[in-house]
């Protein structure tokens, strides 16, 4: 369990860092979450030239680059086993047979910007050629070949006895190096930090990157969502504009989830700020699927261009008050956005749910005001909220994502006369409460 002592504690530490913190990268860009794909996922190491530039291709006719996804990464197993006599990483001179300059215009021509994979030890998790003492070369070579992104990976870590230092050390090297690259090739490159959370990533990521992976690999099963959402919730402080955690790819439309699951999946994903990249077939894609992918209620908060803060628990659900349960994470969620309140609703239950909670519950909500509730699922104004609001008979895993605007006073006459009834008080002391 998740100890009252070490939450606060580690929350003392997260409002020390985002107050403090000194952005090594803060280089003009990434002060969003990046929207891309990733096809690792779907395909592992079965890729090649014609198949990324295909995706991209497909990213523009699913009108999924004009939702806002502008990114096409590849991940591990595009090098060589080995490097080139001069020490460079080569691209797989079968797959990658025209070079990855060619294929970065290709790409760059569609109107999309691009990720490269390297790694923080002697070799990437698939065995290739990783970046340790050889930052500055390869992030010359990612340069060159014209990346826009580097993903920077936590295998093969070398013997303490050769580093003198801890995992912070092996990214920096890395982050100075772009750096310095940055500069020689007036090129800004975004740097995602793959690191699995092991080390606390979430406290000192922002001072290197622009995002920061917290937990392992996700999966496409409702578990592995439930104990991404709950290790995040308890961290959702470290996000913000140009640093922001990282719960991983999207895994929507890869088999494993319902289509109320995957919803609950990619709402928690957008509303935490978390980049969202696409780690799906879209030669398989469903209607269903693409709906969630495109939903532009959900993307609009996801790039808020005023807010950059994630949504954070305001009630716990079936769990007492600030401990951790991964299968049963936090229920009722809400933040700041430059339009309103936001609130997510998820019902973590294996069976159908009633949700409800006072508006005030939410720090974003002024008592005695009434809020207009936009479903932003459903894509429908769904009247006035005064005080409470309920969703009825939820779907299990579902969730119900909500906007709610300021729409004036509430009516004169209501009991109790303070939505906190066992607070309310007359100013000559006497309780009012119901």
């Amino acid at each position: 369990m998740f100890s009252l002592s070490l939450w606060v504690t580690t929350v003392g530490l997260l409002v020390f860092n985002a107050n403090n913190r000194v952005q090594a990268l803060d280089n003009g860009v990434a002060r969003l979450p990046i929207l891309g794909y990733n096809g690792y996922n779907a395909f592992q190491c079965n890729y090649d030239e014609d198949l990324l530039v295909t995706i991209a291709k497909q990213l523009k006719s699913l009108g999924l680059q004009a939702a806002g996804y502008n990114y096409v990464n590849i991940d591990d197993c595009y090098a060589e086993r080995n490097r080139t006599a001069s020490g460079d990483i080569l691209e797989d001179q079968v797959r990658f047979k025209n070079g990855m300059v060619k294929l970065n215009q290709q790409i760059h021509a569609l109107g999309f910007k691009t990720g490269i994979y390297s790694d923080s030890g002697w070799f990437t998790c698939g065995g290739f050629p990783g970046s340790y003492q050889n930052e500055v070369r390869d992030a010359t070579t990612f340069a060159k070949w014209g990346f826009d992104y580097l993903k920077y990976d936590n295998c093969a870590i070398p013997y303490d006895s050769i580093t003198r230092e801890g995992t912070v050390g092996r990214y920096q090297r890395m982050s100075d190096a772009l750096v310095q690259v940055g500069k020689t090739f007036n090129k800004s490159i975004v740097f995602s930090l793959c690191e699995w959370g092991w080390s606390q990533v979430w406290l000192w990521g922002a001072a290197m990157g622009h995002s920061w992976r917290t937990t392992g690999d996700i999966s496409p099963q409702w578990d592995s969502l439930a104990a991404i959402i709950n290790f995040n919730s308890f961290i959702t402080q470290a996000t913000d504009f140009g640093g922001r955690n990282d719960l991983d790819m999207v895994q929507i439309g890869n088999g494993g989830l319902t289509l109320d699951e995957a919803k609950a999946h990619f709402t928690a994903w957008a509303l935490m700020k978390s980049p969202l990249i696409i780690g799906t077939n879209l030669s398989a894609i469903t209607s269903d699927i693409l709906n969630i992918f495109a939903n532009k209620e959900i993307l609009a908060i996801n790039q808020d261009p005023v807010v950059g803060k994630s949504i954070s628990p305001f009630r716990w659900g079936i769990n007492p008050d600030w401990t951790s349960n991964s299968t049963h994470p936090a229920q009722y969620w809400s933040g700041p956005t430059q339009h309103g309140t936001v609130f997510m609703l998820l019902n973590t239950l294996n069976q159908p749910a009633t949700m409800s909670f006072n508006l005030t519950e939410s720090p974003f909500i002024r008592a005695g005001r009434t809020y207009s509730v936009r479903d932003l699922w459903a894509h429908t104004d769904n009247g006035t909220a005064i005080r409470t609001f309920t969703a009825k008979n939820m779907p299990p895993h579902g969730v119900v994502a909500l906007l709610l605007k300021d729409s004036g006073d509430e009516p004169g006459g209501l009991f109790p006369a303070c939505s906190v009834w066992w607070q309310c008080t007359d100013k000559n002391g006497t309780h009012v409460g119901g």
